[in-house]
């Protein structure tokens, strides 16, 4: 389990354009790494809406955001394009990030349990180690409760 202070896990993931990204990628600033359950369900897509409308402000304090689902490119990419979603959107489809961040989790649905992501943020510093870990996030105003923390490394 994941811990205050711990070094982050790296990733490496591609985004919907199909780019690859890591997580040496934004050493030396600030990183907002946030896991959502899925592409284009209400929640989800207030959250990652709420991110990118604050994503300049982020961006003014040197940090960059970027969420994770298990959803494919494609369908991250298609999600994006319908929303007007600005902040880059990463597919681990195999759950390899979701399982290093300790976010994976199982849920009865319908009277079946099933494998899900528990909503989380994590906050990296410049030197790549966890500052904050918010888990079971409501989706609404979250962005905002982040900048904050952000605004206070």
């Amino acid at each position: 389990m994941l811990t205050i202070g711990d070094k982050a896990p790296d990733f490496e993931l591609p985004d919907a354009d199909m780019t690859i990204a890591r997580l040496a990628d934004y050493r030396g600033k600030p990183l907002v790494l946030f896991f959502y359950v899925r592409d284009d369900t209400p929640s989800c897509t207030t959250e990652a809406i709420e991110f990118s409308d604050l994503e300049e402000a982020f961006s003014g304090r040197g940090c960059m955001v970027v969420g994770v689902s298990r959803d494919d490119c494609i369908r991250h990419g298609a999600f994006r394009d319908k929303h007007g979603i600005t902040v880059r959107l990463l597919a681990d489809k195999d759950g390899i990030a979701c399982q290093a961040y300790g976010v994976i989790v199982n849920r009865e649905v319908d009277g079946v349990m099933r494998e899900g992501i528990n909503r989380s943020t994590f906050v990296i510093d410049a030197g790549g180690h966890v500052r904050h870990i918010l888990q079971g996030v409501t989706p609404k105003g979250h962005a905002a409760e982040v900048l904050q923390l952000v605004k206070e490394l």
